[in-house]
C-alpha cells in the first residue's frame, strides 16, 4: 500500500446549478449562509463566470441601492413599491 493511498481522500462539494445559485446568492452576501453551503457555492463560482458576473451584478446593485433615500422616490414609485411589497407578503 502506498503512501498516498492511506491519507484520507477529501470530496469535492456536491456541485450547484446555476439556478440554485441564483436562488442562494442573497444568503451568500449578506453573510448567513451555512459553511457547507457556503464552500460549494464557492466552489461553484470559482468555474463558472456566469454566476461569478451575477453575484458582482448583485453586490453592485446592493451598493448603488444603499444610495437611495425614501426622497430620491417619486409618489408614483413609493405607490409601485408599496403594492409590489402588499402583493408579495399575500402570496408567500
Amino acid at each position: 500500500m502506498s503512501f498516498m493511498s492511506r491519507l484520507p481522500r477529501f470530496r469535492s462539494p456536491s456541485p450547484v446549478p446555476c439556478q440554485q445559485v441564483v436562488e442562494m446568492v442573497t444568503d451568500y452576501v449578506e453573510g448567513v449562509m451555512p459553511g457547507a453551503d457556503r464552500r460549494r457555492l464557492e466552489h461553484h463560482l470559482a468555474g463558472c463566470r456566469y454566476c461569478t458576473a451575477y453575484l458582482a451584478q448583485m453586490r453592485e446593485t446592493i451598493r448603488l441601492a444603499g444610495r437611495i433615500t425614501p426622497d430620491d422616490l417619486t409618489p408614483e414609485m413609493r405607490a409601485q413599491l408599496t403594492d409590489l411589497y402588499r402583493r408579495w407578503r399575500t402570496e408567500g
